[in-house]
């Protein structure tokens, strides 16, 4: 299986394993400069050129044998689940993409179709949302009527495919305390460029793709909607740190313990 997901730099100064809706442009922007003193000229995500990738056949020896040997600092980045899957939904089912088209060609007409969402207009937000949910819950639980995507599958889902090939994280931070938690991860690294954090932009890719979010947070999950996404995502609330009981708090409520990560998604 190797390790999905996974970048280093060409320096080798760090690993990271990307969680998608969770500052990956950002930080994968971060990296690429920390080695070639600029930014890439358009979304990370379309390099192919600066960044090893596991998407990339010649950089998997590369990073494998790395990780193996645990020889690069390795770290992520999670976020509240609550706010990801919001922003999941806005970019990905509402919002035109960078192509011009609608997210995975046909998944949008076939959510719309089979869950009743819309989409268009001036529509009811919360309702469509909630019916996303209920599609989201079917691809995790039954996948069915399609595989999960990538961007509401559960972020432990994602970390722990590195643990189980060998990899051991040495950091892992909240998106919500992004400045904190990079800086974290500058300071223990050796890159061939210095990278002043104050000084880079956020790179948010899904920037615009969607409508803007009409409610707070909170309004999008009643007791129905809750029960979903403790179904969901459990152990991303209770791994990293966040408040399940209410979905206005974005915010962690404790620092992440790497040895009980490491331990309950390694076995």
């Amino acid at each position: 299986m190797g390790f999905p997901g996974t970048w280093m730099t060409e320096s080798e100064s760090a690993v990271y394993r990307v969680v998608p809706k969770c500052a990956c442009s950002t930080i994968g922007q971060i990296l690429f400069y920390s080695d070639h003193g600029r930014f890439y000229d358009g979304d990370i995500h379309d390099a192919r050129e600066g960044l090893h990738k596991w998407a990339i056949d010649d950089s998997q020896p590369k990073i494998e044998a790395n990780v193996k040997a645990h020889k690069s600092f390795a770290f992520t980045c999670v976020r509240n689940p609550y706010t990801r899957i919001l922003s999941s939904f806005f970019d990905k089912i509402c919002g035109i993409q960078r192509n011009g088209s609608r997210y995975r060609g046909n998944l949008v007409p076939m959510v719309i179709q089979k869950y009743g969402i819309e989409v268009e207009g001036d529509f009811d937000q919360i309702a469509s949302f909630r019916r996303f949910l209920l599609f989201a819950r079917d691809t995790i639980r039954w996948r069915k009527p399609m595989e999960p995507d990538i961007h509401w599958s559960a972020m432990s889902g994602h970390v722990s495919t590195y643990i189980a090939n060998g990899g051991r994280y040495d950091a892992i931070f909240h998106t919500e305390r992004f400045n904190e938690g990079m800086q974290g991860v500058l300071d223990r690294i050796e890159t061939p460029h210095p990278v002043v954090l104050s000084e880079v932009p956020r790179f948010n890719e899904s920037a615009g793709h969607g409508p803007e979010r009409a409610h707070p947070v909170e309004d999008f999950f009643d007791d129905l909607s809750k029960h979903l996404m403790w179904e969901i995502y459990r152990k991303d609330f209770e791994l990293f740190r966040y408040d399940f009981e209410n979905p206005a708090n974005k915010m962690p409520t404790g620092e992440i313990d790497l040895d009980e990560v490491h331990a309950k998604l390694g076995e």
